[in-house]
């Protein structure tokens, strides 16, 4: 195991050099004494060096996209043009501040501007908010919305949504957040939505349906259209989770099957790098009817100059974040869209659906794929076959796919798989690497049957080994305790 920066410690070394302090002030003024330290706070004297390789080593064994394959299902980690980080970075984006004067940065809210537009393009949705920040408040916001409509039109008895079981785990949560109660529903055999059992709930206290297209499984689903005229014969209104559009963009548009509201992630479909929990950002679009509820501000244009628009705000549901979105996520989108054009966009969700049927049935003779059909972007195995006869469950695969030099897949979602392994290779991987993922895939299932020991142990080769993850998360302790006195001088 590597070392950390306090065992590379030594009394006297240093790595920076501060200019002397020619500002004479008491230390009585600016802290009191109540709340200055009563020891000195050990921290490690390392130099520059020491400081460099101490984090190169850590980058290394840490895996991101740009290190190797990273197929984790329903989060599309795509590699991330480089260009969109030069320009992002430009000092005429990233030194604006969210105070200033709108003549002050009439390029920026051209850049929101034209991306409202290009989403409602792409969506098929009227218009587009780019205040919410991630994916779950995106969602959070679109309910918002589905509920201000209904607020308005006296429609008080609406308190249910419906999802089905495919569902991603932040759809019940935003739904239960705003107040309404989930009603789930089982998919049919095919996968998708099973219209009998949405007839059996569907009544006029639903609000609306929320569904994710394609679903978890990596299928459309294929009875949008039927869907959405039982929903609106209640009055009710169909809310399609964005997170898989990298499927559809440039195919399907959401507004013109029959959905009123859907949120877009942008740091998934439209190429920011969210390893780690962020940065995230997750516009809703909406269409014309639902227009009034949206948040406040929208950026409007006026001739030939750009504004924050208020013009809605007794309608609206408020402003949901303290300024305009997560700015530098969306500047990236805007550069993404703006690359790649009509005709990329759409070769993106093509290239995607390939490369997704092309590892599914290269695998669906070593692993069991419960809804093998054709796919979109993404398909579900499972480790049952290798559960049920050499006792390896699909927690042991994932360890054993580290020792091949590959993020494992999203593992145990969604639940209405057993031993489910959701991979989703994106557009951005070469023929060649989904063959050598195919081919060390392989290889598992052949050591699940003939030595099955090596993937019960895995991983090997990584820098930790197999941890119990029950009590890692039972007995969560982060704190690095170790002294000073005790550090060793070399491996």
């Amino acid at each position: 195991m590597s070392k950390t920066i306090f065992e590379k410690h030594s009394i006297g070394r240093q790595g920076v050099t501060l200019p002397k302090n020619d500002v004479e002030v008491s230390l009585e003024n600016i802290i009191p004494r109540k709340f200055r330290r009563k020891t000195e706070l050990k921290l490690p004297e390392v130099s520059e060096l020491d400081v460099m390789r101490h984090f190169i080593e850590l980058s290394s064994k840490n895996h991101f996209i740009e290190k190797g394959f990273y197929p984790l299902g329903s989060c599309t980690m795509k590699y991330n043009p480089k260009v969109q980080e030069t320009l992002v970075r430009d000092l005429n984006i990233s030194n604006l501040h969210p105070l200033q004067p709108e003549e002050t940065v009439q390029g920026a809210l051209e850049i929101l501007y034209e991306l409202q537009k290009d989403l409602s393009e792409i969506s098929g949705m009227s218009a587009v908010t780019l205040q919410p920040s991630a994916g779950a408040h995106g969602e959070f916001v679109g309910l918002k919305i589905m509920q201000a409509y209904h607020k308005h039109k006296g429609n008080n008895h609406k308190t249910k949504i419906i999802l089905p079981d495919t569902a991603h785990g932040t759809n019940p949560a935003s739904v239960h957040l705003t107040g309404y109660e989930v009603i789930e529903i089982k998919s049919n055999e095919n996968g998708t939505v099973d219209i009998e059992a949405l007839k059996a709930v569907m009544d006029d206290s639903v609000a609306g349906v929320m569904l994710t297209n394609p679903n978890t499984l990596g299928i459309f689903e294929d009875q949008i259209e039927i869907i959405s005229e039982m929903v609106h014969a209640v009055d009710g209104l169909m809310y399609m989770d964005g997170a898989n559009l990298n499927a559809l963009m440039g195919i399907v548009k959401a507004g013109e099957i029959g959905f009123d509201v859907m949120h877009f992630n942008l740091h998934k479909t439209f190429s920011t790098p969210h390893g780690g929990g962020g940065p995230g950002s997750g516009p809703v679009g909406v269409i014309d009817k639902l227009i009034p509820f949206l948040p406040v501000p929208m950026i409007g244009k006026k001739e030939d100059k750009f504004f924050l628009d208020y013009s809605h705000q007794e309608t609206s549901i408020g402003k949901v974040l303290t300024f305009y979105g997560n700015f530098a996520v969306n500047v990236r989108a805007y550069i993404y869209i703006k690359m790649l054009g009509a005709k990329g966009i759409k070769d993106v969700a093509e290239n995607a659906i390939i490369n997704a049927n092309y590892v599914k049935v290269k695998l669906q003779d070593y692993f069991h794929i419960p809804f093998n059909k054709n796919c979109m972007h993404e398909f579900v195995a499972s480790g049952d076959w290798q559960k049920e006869k050499y006792g390896i469950k699909t927690l042991d695969i994932a360890k054993r796919i580290l020792d091949k030099g590959y993020h494992a897949p999203t593992i145990y979602f969604p639940l209405l798989v057993h031993e489910a392994m959701m991979i989703e290779p994106t557009e951005t991987e070469s023929k060649e690497t989904l063959d050598c993922f195919i081919k060390a895939m392989r290889e598992i299932a052949k050591e699940c049957e003939e030595t099955p020991e090596i993937v019960k142990n895995a991983p090997i080769n990584t820098p930790i080994k197999r941890v119990d993850d029950t009590r890692a998360v039972r007995q969560l302790d982060v704190k690095f305790k170790w002294s000073l006195e005790d550090r060793e001088t070399c491996d």
